[in-house]
């Protein structure tokens, strides 16, 4: 396993849309590894999204379980071209982002999500998440589609913040 470099804004390439993955075999397995990895390896990150360590497919790594407020949650969340099927309530709250490491902000949100996905199996897996994992879900499927929390600041003027120190996980 290795720890992957983030690419970090104002890099053009994680604007990029990403493609559906085909296959679920060993290789793409291997690649998760690594993508945890590099979560892992950084400073107290809830989720990673493959455009942002430079490989453009629909995977996503979330796991609030160490968060202020891990209730609800499922756990550590392995999603294959995720896609979120229902929408429900909206919420402003807090973001920040290992590929925005300097800023966080105040981005409007579904305050509970439905999706379908594949797990690291490839078997169908269908779930209903809410609060806080339900906005890291929309953060990091945002990746997937080229966007940045950035893009979706409530206002550039007013919600977003410098970041005073990076918190480290333990």
């Amino acid at each position: 396993m290795a720890v992957l470099e983030i690419l970090t804004y104002p890099d053009e390439r994680l604007k990029q849309a990403s493609q559906p993955v085909g296959t679920v075999d060993e290789v793409l397995r291997a690649f998760i590894a690594d993508l945890e990895e590099t979560m892992d390896a950084g400073p107290g990150g809830v989720g990673i999204a493959a455009p942002q360590v430079g490989c453009f497919e629909r995977i996503v790594i979330v796991d609030c379980t160490r968060t202020r407020k891990p209730v609800p949650n499922h756990g550590r969340l392995y999603l294959i071209n995720p896609e979120i099927t229902k929408w429900d309530g909206m919420a402003v709250g807090r973001e920040g982002c290992m590929s925005v490491p300097d800023y966080t902000g105040n981005v409007i949100r579904a305050e509970a999500v439905s999706l379908k996905a594949l797990d690291l199996q490839g078997q169908p897996l269908e779930l209903r998440c809410e609060g806080f994992e339900a906005r890291a879900i929309q953060h990091e499927m945002d990746h997937l589609d080229g966007l940045l929390f950035l893009d979706r600041l409530v206002s550039r003027r007013n919600d977003l913040f410098k970041r005073k120190v990076y918190q480290q996980s333990k």
